[in-house]
């Protein structure tokens, strides 16, 4: 199993949304994170699951973190709820966290099995919308983990405002499909 934490915050206070808004529209971002995670497994939390045009995300596996275990996902197929994320040690696939900001706090700041083994670090240089309202959402406790656990594994990627790097779990053994991937779907801009 390989777990990859994949998001985008602001490069000044590690918000990632206000409210249930992301406070910035780059489309190179979705179509980054489309990219890498397509054909994949994701796992998100119940708001930002919810956050997903139609409650989906095309051709994904989609595990919802949530403490609700009557929670009712939109495609039974696809789509599972998870109640205790130690469930996901006995999952065999390479699992991409998609967020939200408890979700990354869990996995980076909780038990070593479960720490991310790649972390795709996007961050966004630009203003945040100033028009939006509701409570900052910031990823901190997760920011300070990947500055005290992880090491660049890659380039620095700068497109619209947005410097993405890859980092690797110190002393980790990580996959090199599973990065590659990675590295081939932020460089390759074909959509």
């Amino acid at each position: 199993m390989t777990i990859v934490a994949i998001w985008c915050r602001h490069q000044k206070d590690n918000i990632i949304g206000i409210g249930p808004h992301i406070p910035w529209h780059i489309s190179s971002d979705f179509r980054r994170f489309k990219r890498i995670t397509e054909g994949s497994s994701i796992i998100a939390g119940q708001t930002t699951y919810e956050s997903f045009p139609g409650h989906t995300l095309p051709n994904r596996k989609i595990y919802v973190l949530t403490f609700d275990a009557g929670y009712e996902v939109s495609d039974k197929k696809n789509h599972f709820v998870v109640t205790n994320i130690n469930d996901f040690k006995d999952i065999n696939e390479t699992l991409y966290l998609s967020g939200g900001a408890s979700v990354y706090k869990a996995f980076m700041t909780g038990t070593e099995a479960l720490k991310p083994d790649v972390v795709v670090d996007c961050m966004y240089m630009g203003a945040i919308n100033p028009d939006l309202k509701g409570k900052p959402v910031d990823i901190t406790p997760a920011v300070e983990a990947l500055e005290r656990g992880y090491i660049q594994a890659s380039g620095d990627y700068l497109e619209d405002d947005i410097l993405t790097r890859v980092y690797l779990k110190k002393g980790a053994f990580v996959d090199q499909s599973v990065l590659k991937h990675i590295i081939n779907a932020i460089e390759n801009k074909k959509d």
